[in-house]
């Protein structure tokens, strides 16, 4: 593809920056890519901080990022380093994760897309053409989950609740979970007991176990 394809819309070519960690996955996004009209993947990275940087030079008009990089500045943080510039590109993000530990973190950062790996070829150009646009293009499962957390606030937890949950699940003592979020074990387990009272639960356990099933972490 050349940059004289055009998007049959903006009349302008739609330029791309496909960021993931796995080669195979750039070298698949960027083919099913080329076979769209109007789309031109100028660049790629393999890291978060790869991505921020290029989508930085003022040539890409959306980013398709994953959510977890392994180590490092993770999809969240990349998405909003992206987006606080003037005249950002538009983030989507496209990964396996949909729970409300990946995706509402993701969204609150700037995403204007949230898109699973196992979608189809024409929802990715979708939701790419859609992002280009300024308008949001959320999967189906993921639309559902926000419209599901905010019917049902009750349920629902804080974004950090889901941070402290998602630590709790990964064993972590009050001790340890209050020095990786700098808290202190009061407010960690004043943080527990909204989550306990939440969930309708009286323990870590049975806290996690609560979320997992609801799809508010993953373990």
């Amino acid at each position: 593809m050349t940059g004289s394809e055009t998007d049959s819309e903006t009349g302008t070519a739609i330029r791309l920056l496909v960021a993931d960690d796995h080669p195979v996955v750039r070298a698949g996004l960027r083919a099913v890519l080329a076979t769209e009209p109007g789309f031109l993947v100028v660049a790629e990275a393999a890291t978060a901080e790869a991505a921020v940087a290029r989508a930085a030079e003022g040539d890409i008009d959306v980013v398709l990022l994953d959510l977890q990089f392994g180590t490092g500045m993770s999809g969240a943080e990349a998405t909003a380093a992206i987006t606080a510039r003037p005249g950002a590109p538009r983030v989507v993000i496209v990964t396996t994760y949909d729970t409300d530990a990946d995706t509402l973190p993701a969204i609150e950062a700037g995403a204007t897309g949230y898109l699973l790996k196992d979608a189809p070829p024409e929802d990715l150009a979708a939701a790419v053409r859609t992002a280009a646009a300024g308008r949001s293009a959320l999967a189906p499962a993921v639309a559902d989950r926000l419209l599901t957390r905010l019917r049902t606030p009750g349920i629902s937890l804080t974004r950090r609740e889901t941070e402290v949950l998602a630590l709790v699940a990964e064993g972590l003592s009050n001790r340890a979970l209050g020095e990786r979020l700098h808290l202190t074990e009061g407010t960690v387990k004043s943080h527990l007991a909204r989550i306990y009272t939440k969930l309708g639960v009286e323990s870590r356990t049975a806290a996690v176990a609560a979320a997992t099933e609801l799809g508010l972490i993953r373990r």
